[in-house]
């Protein structure tokens, strides 16, 4: 199947992260922004964070929902994640830091003396 331009960029577009949570907000953007506060976490700690922000919130489709969504988010490679004993671990993959490192010319035009 051929996709259009425009369809291609909406599938593939970047992660936007709320700068607030709300709670008429979308599932999925309360489930990034609670990942995004939380730095960390499985989908159960996500869930600890959701309920943390908006409490009473917890309830079988929103379980079933966070898993649904982050194993999404993580399959197109907008997330990233890592399995620890047994359970998927999610982030943003966010730098927090600056390289303080500096670059070795060799290492970009070896042989060019």
């Amino acid at each position: 199947m051929i996709q259009s331009d425009e369809d291609f960029r909406e599938e593939f577009k970047p992660l936007h992260v709320p700068a607030h949570f709300l709670e008429v907000d979308t599932q999925e953007n309360k489930i990034i922004f609670a990942l995004a506060q939380s730095g960390e976490g499985s989908a159960d700690q996500v869930i600890a964070k959701l309920e943390e922000l908006q409490p009473g919130i917890k309830d079988e489709q929103l379980v079933a929902i966070t898993g649904k969504v982050l194993s999404h988010l993580y399959d197109k490679g907008l997330i990233r994640g890592r399995e620890m004993n047994g359970e998927m671990h999610y982030d943003l993959a966010k730098i927090t830091h600056e390289n303080d490192g500096e670059v070795d010319p060799e290492l970009l035009a070896p042989g060019l003396d």
